[in-house]
């Protein structure tokens, strides 16, 4: 295995070529799909849709799209996908219903800012996790990347000024990132049986029936109209920012989202996540008119830069600890049945 020190002319063409590799690609295309979301929503939320009918539009819309396909995957790979009918349930319920039902709570008690920097600390929830399961402290390069990329984030949602804080929020904020890191561990399985239809579809469906469920309990409200509402400056029929969110940054970015983390593992795909903050800020600039500040521009090279950093760190292959920190950290940690998930 090639160090830093022996790098080979050979290892490096290597090296490049991961870096652009395809689910390094999808990972993007994931994130900026993702992030159109908040761009849908707001035509929504302004038009006096509450954000619980908005998650409940979302998720329900993207369950009735993968209905057919989740119905004849199950049909066809009964006897393989059976066991993992547990797997695709928490799937749905942690990661997708739990993770919205958080974040809104968070963003109830604090600055949307705060909010999203608490729910993106999951990368370092990552870190902190392999770090304790192998034993294997992160070497520098991950470390030194990190940060970097952390600071980067902090710069695009362009935190200076006033901004609310609260015990309360931070916990909330908190239960958001831990439910955004299992996202990212349950999409990681890189040998897995279930297709990545079936975990997206299968999953939408127990997460639109969790909200629901939120709703119908007042946890979560569900306030919808169905007068027209403006969306990138124009006066359209509600259905249409609904079909972006329903079709665009859910049924789309989490089945790419899947493909891309088996590719790339749990620990640099939840850092190219970190993009979707950059994107959403992107297409607010386009779509809203919303112009980004140079310092959330800066922000995102940090980002970028930390992302390359933990990528190459990655491409070295497992420290010399141990099998460490570089093994995919779904499986990784597989034989220790990562999060009791089999």
């Amino acid at each position: 295995m090639p160090t830093s020190q022996n790098i080979s002319a050979e290892t490096l063409p290597r090296t490049r070529t991961a870096l652009a590799s395809p689910a390094l690609v999808l990972a993007f295309v994931s994130a900026a799909a993702f992030a159109l979301s908040g761009s849908f929503a707001k035509s929504l939320f302004d038009a006096g849709w509450s954000p619980g009918a908005a998650v409940a539009a979302r998720i329900g819309g993207a369950a009735v799209v993968l209905l057919i396909p989740v119905v004849l995957t199950l049909v066809r790979k009964w006897q393989t996908v059976k066991g993992s009918l547990l797997r695709i349930a928490i799937y749905g319920v942690v990661p997708i219903a739990l993770c919205q039902l958080f974040f809104f709570n968070a963003v109830a008690h604090l600055s949307v800012g705060v909010a999203l920097l608490l729910e993106y600390l999951s990368p370092v929830l990552l870190v902190g996790w392999a770090w304790l399961m192998t034993r294997a402290r992160p070497r520098a390069l991950t470390m030194v990347g990190a940060v970097c990329a952390m600071g980067g984030l902090v710069l695009v949602l362009d935190l200076a000024g006033g901004q609310k804080v609260s015990v309360e929020g931070i916990l909330w904020g908190l239960a958001a990132a831990v439910c955004s890191a299992f996202y990212f561990v349950m999409s990681a399985r890189a040998n897995d049986n279930v297709p990545p239809i079936l975990m997206a579809g299968g999953g939408m469906t127990v997460g639109a029936a969790a909200i629901l469920g939120l709703g119908l309990a007042g946890v979560m409200p569900l306030t919808f109209t169905m007068s027209d509402v403006v969306f990138a400056g124009r006066q359209v029929p509600w259905f249409v920012p609904v079909l972006g969110l329903v079709l665009i940054t859910t049924v789309f970015a989490y089945v790419v989202g899947i493909v891309a983390t088996r590719g790339l593992g749990s620990k640099v795909a939840s850092f190219v996540a970190l993009f979707e903050v950059l994107f959403a800020v992107i297409w607010a600039w386009i779509l809203l008119g919303e112009l980004p500040r140079t310092i959330q521009l800066l922000g995102g090279l940090f980002i970028m830069l930390g992302v390359v950093m933990v990528r190459l760190d990655e491409l070295r292959g497992p420290s010399r600890r141990g099998q460490g920190y570089s093994v995919d950290l779904a499986v990784g940690v597989a034989g220790q049945k990562v999060a009791g998930l089999d």
